[in-house]
């Protein structure tokens, strides 16, 4: 049996000439498959893998988003949810060539922006996504809404989240407030400095006091001092953006755009994987209520809400995975 880890990028060509970029970790031959969106700012990367999906004896396939790091941007004529479900067929077709839509135990998990994808892949059309199928379950981590159906979004809204990429963002004819945004960030991302102080500015100065102190615990734990785990993220910020922006300008757009179903229209079989939101009490990028919004709207849904503010779902997520898969046993 095996069980190599695969920390590097591999990139798999698609039919349109695109390419997707992915990594993976865990039993490669295992058949029970845990498939993780990234969020916001980020790539695809399994390195940090919780002792629980080891233990769990997984295979973790973490691609790269359209648009970001490596992974070519959706074709001009193409929905965002049609290009997702077909590259993400064509990634489990290619890594289980040999196996039907119904071979294989799928999880399906996305954390912050990361959990929009992963709810169009639950809610998708078999005939676009057959590998929907074989989900047994999905983990959403810090979900944003379907905000074309969750009519209140904007009301739990920062006002940075407001103007963008909220209503006013939205409303503002060619995504023009998105690239003012992109200017004024390139500026910012060019250093590893330079992205280290916009992540301190928007998410670590934003912490109190207490989780301060959770989080310099949880690198302690994880064999890092809190710079180092500042410095990863950093990196992976720039990755994400250095071949274009296009993930980042498709980002307001796909929030308020067709996700291809309702959440409260799920037929009876796409309802049957059980749904885990998690969500944390202090945070305003992803806030508790839509978290609540989801679990109305999802038939065979519940909520777990955790301390801390955005990145606090990171500090739980030994204990979230290990919830979560439990649920199906």
């Amino acid at each position: 049996m095996s069980t190599d880890i695969s920390p590097g990028e591999q990139f798999l060509p698609l039919r349109d000439g695109r390419t997707l970029a992915y990594t993976e970790a865990g039993n490669l031959s295992s058949k029970t498959v845990v498939l993780f969106l990234h969020g916001f700012f980020t790539v695809g990367n399994a390195s940090q893998m919780s002792p629980v999906l080891l233990n769990k004896n997984v295979h973790v396939i973490a691609p790269t988003l359209p648009g970001w790091g490596n992974t070519s941007p959706p074709p001009p004529s193409t929905p965002y949810h049609d290009c997702l479900t077909s590259d993400m067929t064509m990634l489990l077709s290619h890594l289980y060539p040999d196996s039907n839509d119904r071979d294989i135990k799928l999880y399906i998990a996305g954390g912050s922006f990361g959990a929009a994808p992963a709810q169009i892949l639950y809610g998708a059309p078999y005939d676009k996504f057959p590998f929907g199928r074989c989900i047994s379950g999905v983990l959403l981590l810090g979900a944003p809404t379907p905000f074309r159906y969750h009519k209140d979004y904007a009301k739990h809204m920062t006002w940075a989240h407001y103007f963008m990429p909220g209503p006013i963002g939205y409303y503002m004819p060619f995504n023009l407030l998105t690239h003012l945004v992109k200017f004024v960030l390139a500026r910012r991302l060019t250093t590893i400095e330079g992205t280290e102080a916009m992540l301190r500015q928007t998410v670590f100065d934003k912490m109190d006091q207490k989780e301060r102190e959770v989080f310099a615990k949880w690198s302690e734990e994880h064999g890092k001092v809190p710079e180092d785990t500042v410095r990863r993220m950093a990196e992976n910020s720039m990755k994400s953006i250095s071949k274009s922006w296009e993930g980042f300008m498709l980002t307001p757009p796909l929030l308020h755009s067709d996700w291809g179903f309702r959440p409260d229209g799920l037929d009876k079989e796409h309802s049957r994987p059980h749904v885990l939101i998690v969500a944390c009490k202090d945070d305003h990028m992803s806030p508790v209520a839509y978290a609540h919004y989801l679990a109305a709207n999802y038939k065979n849904a519940r909520v777990k809400i955790a301390d801390g503010g955005h990145l606090g779902i990171m500090y739980h997520m030994d204990e979230v995975w290990a919830e979560f898969l439990a649920d199906e046993q």
